[in-house]
């Protein structure tokens, strides 16, 4: 899941990036509001964290405009305003959830989990293929009840394929939806990971094939042709 952090406070800025990419989230960050109307206009995410005092830009127009192109992505507000006025305004504009600094970081990463699992999962808490099923709200994988383990970017890129089954889904995608914009991460990654995945799901009849040229495609082994690395 990706994640956009509107704040421009750098040091805030970057305990929630580390704190919120060591939970298996890409994240993306921007310290104004013009930049971050930009964002928000090309790329998909599954959560904004969104400061109200910005430069260039208050939070409450970027949410503003947000909401006047019929997006839904959740927004959490995180702002030191604290007056009932300024929840109401935000709530009224179209937030999800308000904040109000300093936070406790483990009730910041609850709203985060909730607020994500309220925008992406409305149509159901879980994804099943074959004998497999990832449970949404735990963010676990589970063969016959018996849960299978996987690292937090394993089960990140099984959940992009576990979504668009049927679907060949590109390297760039799984960059786009697994790494923000600074993180290490690549192609290359990607291959790491569906290899060793590969690994771990063989003994549940399940394989991600490589459609050259293409991407990666989950499917039952039963239905393989020849899988290529």
């Amino acid at each position: 899941m990706r994640i956009l952090i509107v704040e421009d406070d750098a040091v805030l800025a970057a305990a929630l990036t580390r704190a919120l990419s060591q939970a298996g989230y890409a994240v993306d960050y921007v310290d104004n509001g013009e930049d971050a109307h930009r964002a928000l206009s090309s790329d998909a995410y599954a959560l904004v964290l969104l400061d109200i005092a910005l430069p260039k830009m208050d939070g409450l127009a970027v949410l503003r405009r947000l909401r006047e192109r019929k997006s839904r992505v959740p927004v959490l507000i995180l702002t030191a305003r604290d007056t009932l006025d300024d929840r109401v305004a935000g709530l009224d504009l179209g937030a999800d959830d308000y904040m109000t600094k300093p936070f406790d970081l483990p009730e910041f990463e609850a709203r985060v989990r909730a607020l994500i699992r309220r925008g992406q999962f409305d149509a159901g808490k879980s994804l099943t293929h074959g004998s497999l099923r990832f449970d949404l709200e735990a963010h676990r994988l589970f063969h016959n009840d018996v849960p299978i383990e996987l690292s937090v970017r394993e089960l990140a890129v099984l959940e992009v394929l576990m979504s668009r089954q049927g679907q060949v889904v590109t390297k760039e995608q799984m960059v786009d939806r697994l790494f923000g914009w600074g993180d290490d991460g690549g192609s290359n990654a990607i291959e790491v990971y569906v290899h060793r995945m590969r690994k771990k799901l063989e003994p549940y009849n399940i394989n991600i094939r490589t459609v050259r040229g293409m991407g990666y495609l989950l499917e039952k082994s039963s239905e393989n042709e020849r899988t290529e690395i």
